[in-house]
C-alpha cells in the first residue's frame, strides 16, 4: 500500500470530481474514484489525468461500484483503505429531479446514508480514521429565510433534489454527532465552469454563445431569467472541499462569493463577450420553469474565510469568459467538422 495519503472521490467523473482529482493528485495524494459500470465511458473529464505515463504506478485509479449499492462501497472502502472520502456523486440536476424524484433521492439521500454507514463499519474495523466531505448545496436553503444565507439559516427546500440534499446533509451532522466521524459538509452555492454540464442554464448559455456566434445555432430557449444565484468557479470551491478536512475539527461551512446575479444577466454577459445581444437570441420557454421556484440565492462565506482561510479567487465576469472562450473553440471545431462532412458529400446527378 503506498504511503501517500489516499482519497476516495465519488462523483469522480463529473465537473468538482476532475477538479478535485487533479487538485489532491497535485497534493501528491493518491486518488480512487468510484465509476458507474454501463455500456459506454463516461469520462472525458478525467481523461487527460486519467494515467501519467512517467508514474511507476497509476496515482488514479478508477473502481466499479454504486451509490445504489451498499456492498460495493463497503468493498471498496476495504481496498482503497482511503484517508478522506468526497461524496460528490448524485443525480444533481435540479429540474431533472422533479421528473425523477425517487432516483434522485436514491443517489442523492439514501446513497450519502449507504456511503456513511460503509464508512463508519470500515473505521470500527480497521481502527482507521476517515474524514468525510459531504457535498451539501445551496438549494437546501430554497425559499429563503434570509439573506444572506449562511450556516445557521433554516433550510426550506423547493425541489425533489433540495429535499434529497437536506436529508444526507442532516444524516453526515448526525454521523459527526452519535458515531464521533470526522464529517464536514460544504453549503455550497453555484459553482461553474467550462467543464459543467450542458443541461445547466450556465453553460447552456453559454455553448449558445460559441454556437450561435458561429451560424451554428439561431435561438436559445430559457426558462426563468429573473432567477438569481451566487455563481463561483469549481476550481476555487473543491480547495474549499480539501481543506475542511485538514482541520481538526469538523464543520460545516458555506462556500460562496458573496455576489449573486440573475440568469438574465449572466445571459447579457455571455453574449457581450462576442459582441452580441442576448435579447435578440434569447427566448422563454415554459417547459423550463420549475414546477417550484427558487428566486434567489446569495451566500456568506465569511466563516470560511475566518476558519479555513478560503475565498473565491474568480469574479463571475472571469469565470463567464472562460467559459465563453471555451464554448467558442468549440463550437468552431464542431463548424470545421460540418464544413469538411459537407465537402466529402457525394454530388448529386440530376440527370439532363
Amino acid at each position: 500500500m503506498s504511503t501517500a495519503r489516499r482519497a476516495l472521490i465519488t462523483g469522480i467523473t463529473g465537473q468538482d470530481g476532475s477538479y478535485l482529482a487533479e487538485f489532491l493528485l497535485a497534493k501528491g495524494y493518491e486518488v480512487h474514484g468510484i465509476v458507474r459500470r454501463s455500456s459506454s465511458f463516461n469520462t472525458a473529464r478525467i481523461d487527460g489525468i486519467y494515467q501519467d505515463p512517467h508514474a511507476a504506478r497509476p496515482r488514479l485509479k478508477l473502481h466499479f461500484g454504486d451509490l445504489c449499492d451498499s456492498n460495493s462501497l463497503s468493498d471498496i472502502l476495504r481496498k482503497v483503505r482511503p484517508h478522506e472520502v468526497y461524496n460528490l456523486g448524485a443525480q444533481s440536476h435540479v429540474r431533472v429531479s422533479f421528473d425523477l424524484p425517487i432516483y434522485t433521492a436514491d443517489t442523492a439521500a439514501m446513497g450519502t446514508l449507504r456511503l456513511l454507514e460503509a464508512t463508519k463499519e470500515f473505521q470500527n474495523e480497521t481502527g482507521q480514521q476517515v474524514r468525510f466531505y459531504q457535498a451539501s448545496s445551496s438549494e437546501m436553503f430554497g425559499k429563503v429565510r434570509e439573506v444572506p444565507q449562511r450556516e445557521t439559516t433554516s433550510f426550506h427546500p423547493r425541489s425533489p433534489y433540495a429535499c434529497a440534499k437536506t436529508f444526507a446533509h442532516y444524516s453526515a451532522v448526525n454521523y459527526r454527532e452519535a458515531y464521533q466521524l470526522h464529517v464536514s459538509c460544504g453549503l455550497l452555492f453555484n459553482h461553474e465552469s467550462p467543464r459543467r454540464g450542458e443541461t445547466f442554464v450556465t453553460r447552456k448559455i453559454t455553448r449558445a454563445v460559441g454556437r450561435i456566434k458561429l451560424g451554428l445555432q439561431d435561438k436559445l430557449y430559457l426558462g426563468n431569467l429573473q432567477a438569481k444565484r451566487d455563481w463561483g468557479f469549481a476550481g476555487d470551491y473543491v480547495r474549499a472541499m480539501w481543506m475542511m478536512l485538514q482541520m481538526d475539527k469538523p464543520d460545516d461551512y458555506v462556500i460562496a462569493t458573496g455576489r449573486s446575479i440573475s440568469v438574465g444577466q449572466f445571459a447579457e454577459l455571455a453574449f457581450g463577450h462576442v459582441g452580441l445581444d442576448y435579447r435578440d437570441f434569447v427566448d422563454f420557454d415554459p417547459r423550463y420553469l420549475r414546477p417550484s421556484e427558487v428566486d434567489e440565492l446569495l451566500g456568506d462565506a465569511s466563516k470560511a474565510k475566518a476558519k479555513l482561510g478560503w475565498e473565491p479567487t474568480t469574479t463571475i465576469e472571469e469565470l463567464c469568459k472562460m467559459m465563453v472562450e471555451h464554448d467558442i473553440e468549440l463550437a468552431q471545431r464542431e463548424k470545421l467538422l460540418k464544413d469538411a462532412g459537407h465537402r466529402m458529400l457525394p454530388r448529386q446527378d440530376h440527370g439532363q
